[in-house]
């Protein structure tokens, strides 16, 4: 039997194959990003058919370039940007229209109406979440608006919503379907039931013919076709919860933190959903083949990565994104500028659709450098703001901090973040828990690994950042955030 499992790892700006091995280990990998298509300020959308390109493409460059063939792949698994919603025709395969990504904020008038209807957590009991144009339900209503013909194929049966994850399962096995933790994001689906809600469909107009089945996060979902034919599919992961799964954070109370386009917080909090007071999400965190589901408290920051792009492609403060350390470190603290980078509102635990982007703070003695360093230190900031509400939520205090993706390269970074969180923040040796978390579901579902034991015993520490900031310098810098990303509110009435 192979003891390698594949995982597709498509992100916000790119898409990725990375194939590992039984101790967790990367053995191959290939990567190509795809556009970011930018029709009306605040729209933000994907070539559906280009992501699917893309896949094709790194599938068979990661094998070629590891010399691996598909008997060498017991499995894959699929991870993927949640929220980002899609319409195509089941008899062509051709999206109706680009994916709406889940940082367009096209639906914010819905969110409005549907607000003034009953309040904001007016469906949160339900399905864990609050009205934001973040989710999928009122991207699909959108669609079917506005689509031509959209509504009466997606009535008829003609038409297919899905997420990411939907359209590469459909492309992969002809099947389709959703997983738990996908589902969970749509504002569709009941937590407690784990299907969809008529309830919910009734609420936004959507018909239930054009919605995926929801099947498990790791089982074998279908053998593929094409590019990996007669590979089985067997774990599907929102490409956060993939990252809880590849931390191993099967625990209630650990917790991790990805530092990517955005910022995403998840804690376990076991079988039982908590419901937030504190503007955090409720969601699921995994469903492994027939066991009880898990669920999570999430904090989703939508500016994290994002803002050194910004600095890089618009303003051009810096050539590279791997630029940006060197000029932080430039001067020796922010200069008192804190840049709020609301740019699609702020998500948790704010939920501030009106909010927009700031700089705050400046003076003639600010110069780039301070810009980097403050561009910077919004991720840990928004982080510290999400992490608060976690811990009152909860209950419980936590003693670390896992920390995974692009970002964590920055050590300027990950030592403020500790610094500003009172604990330590620790970075594993295998840092794409994305894919790696992908690739665990698909394994579990065919047997490559036993239990989540087996997987506990691979995750490893690579670096630990210990707090080293006096406490009354974590109050000041702290207070001054605050003051600035109440600046940020009302912009847009």
């Amino acid at each position: 039997m192979s003891r390698l499992v594949g995982a597709i790892d498509q992100g916000t700006t790119s898409t990725r194959f990375i194939v590992f091995d039984r101790d967790g280990r990367q053995r191959a990998a290939a990567q190509r990003e795809h556009r970011q298509i930018y029709p009306s300020p605040g729209w933000v959308e994907h070539d559906a058919l280009e992501i699917l390109r893309n896949t094709r493409s790194v599938i068979a460059e990661a094998l070629a370039g590891a010399g691996l063939s598909l008997r060498d792949l017991a499995a894959i698994g699929v991870t993927n940007q949640r929220e980002t919603t899609l319409l195509w025709d089941r008899r062509t395969g051709v999206p109706l229209a680009n994916a709406i990504v889940w940082q367009d904020t096209r639906v914010d008038g819905m969110v409005a109406d549907y607000t003034r209807g009953g309040g904001q957590d007016r469906f949160r009991a339900k399905t864990g979440l609050p009205l934001a144009s973040y989710f999928s339900g009122l991207k699909l209503r959108w669609l079917l608006d506005h689509v031509p013909d959209a509504r009466a194929m997606a009535e008829a049966g003609d038409a297919l919503f899905g997420t990411i994850d939907s359209w590469l399962l459909w492309n992969l096995t002809g099947r389709h379907l959703t997983d738990v933790t996908n589902a969970s994001r749509t504002q569709l689906m009941d937590l407690a039931t784990l299907e969809w809600d008529m309830g919910m469909l009734g609420e936004f107009g959507i018909p239930p013919a054009v919605l995926p089945r929801i099947v498990s996060s790791s089982e074998i979902y279908g053998l593929a076709q094409d590019e990996l034919a007669g590979v089985p599919v067997a774990g599907v992961l929102g490409d956060q919860q993939a990252a809880l799964v590849g931390q191993t954070c099967f625990q209630p109370g650990e917790a991790k933190n990805t530092y990517g386009t955005g910022c995403f917080l998840l804690m376990n909090t076991g079988t039982r959903p908590v419901q937030s007071t504190c503007g955090l999400i409720t969601t699921v965190a995994y469903q492994l083949g027939t066991a009880p589901p898990c669920y999570a408290l999430e904090g989703s920051v939508a500016i994290a990565g994002a803002l050194v792009q910004w600095l890089r492609d618009n303003l051009g403060l810096i050539r590279s994104s791997a630029e940006i350390e060197t000029l932080a470190r430039s001067v020796e603290d922010n200069g008192d500028v804190y840049i709020v980078p609301a740019f699609s509102g702020l998500y948790a635990p704010y939920w501030r659709a009106g909010a927009r982007g700031i700089v705050a703070g400046l003076t003639r003695f600010a110069d780039k450098g301070h810009l980097a360093r403050a561009a910077l230190e919004a991720t840990a900031y928004q982080t510290r703001d999400v992490l608060d509400a976690m811990v009152e939520d909860s209950g419980i205090a936590i003693g670390g901090l896992r920390c995974d993706g692009g970002m964590v390269v920055n050590e300027l970074l990950m030592q403020f973040q500790a610094d500003l969180l009172d604990v330590p923040v620790l970075r594993p040796m295998v840092t794409e828990t994305t894919a790696l978390g992908a690739a665990y579901a698909a394994g579990l579902a065919t047997g490559v690994w036993g239990s989540v034991e087996d997987l506990v015993g691979n995750w490893q520490v690579d670096r630990v950042w210990h707090p080293a900031m006096a406490p009354e310098q974590r109050a000041r810098l702290f207070a001054s955030w605050k003051k600035a990303v109440q600046r940020s509110f009302d912009w847009v009435e």
